[in-house]
């Protein structure tokens, strides 16, 4: 689902590229390590900043990356401009990836598969879409922190069929992937490092 003006703003801030590129990413790296010489898919990559942290912090050759909201897209595409034919951006639906089987050596998630009513046929195609061996690095949060008080009445999110830590590890365990790592973090949100 598109997000609403108020979460746009709150995604698109320094604070949150700052929260991104110094705790989620760190954490990532720390857990999952590096993707380095990589072909690499961003799901719900917003304007970018993901992007600039998997080629900074992670090392990857290519990204792919794309977004539900064609708005969005075009403002990573302005501001990513600089990476030329290293970079394919896109207007997408993480539950149905308009690239081929096997494709990619590492898929990342910024906090993108809560927004997804249909949740776990985000998991499979981001399955699909992986190498065999390739890895999933994954921030997540969870239906706790989306049924908080003043998040459900600032943000729009799906109510049904939510995830907390256990059903996220589950969804991923029955979609094929191996959990390699995870934290949860107070049952708000959650790292993941999975392979396929």
């Amino acid at each position: 689902m598109i997000l609403n003006k108020i979460e746009k703003m709150l995604m698109n801030n320094n604070i949150r590229a700052f929260i991104q590129r110094h705790f989620e990413a760190k954490l990532l790296f720390n857990m999952g390590g590096s993707a380095s010489n990589a072909t690499v898919l961003e799901i719900g990559c917003g304007r970018g900043v993901g992007v600039e942290i998997i080629y900074d912090i992670f090392g990857a050759k290519n990204i792919h990356a794309f977004d539900l909201d064609s708005d969005m897209v075009n403002i990573a595409r302005k501001r990513l401009y600089k990476y030329g034919d290293k970079l394919n951006l896109w207007v997408g639906d993480v539950t149905n990836i308009q690239s081929n089987d096997n494709f990619y050596d590492a898929v990342f998630d910024f906090g993108i598969i809560h927004h997804v009513p249909n949740w776990i046929d985000a998991l499979k195609e981001i399955y699909r879409v992986l190498k065999p061996g390739g890895r999933f690095y994954c921030e997540e949060i969870f239906e706790a922190f989306i049924n908080f008080p003043i998040w459900r009445m600032l943000l729009d999110h799906p109510l049904e069929n939510r995830f907390d830590y256990l059903k996220f590890i589950n969804g991923l365990k029955e979609t094929g992937f191996v959990i390699m790592s995870s934290k949860n973090f107070y049952q708000q949100f959650g790292i993941f490092i999975a392979d396929k």
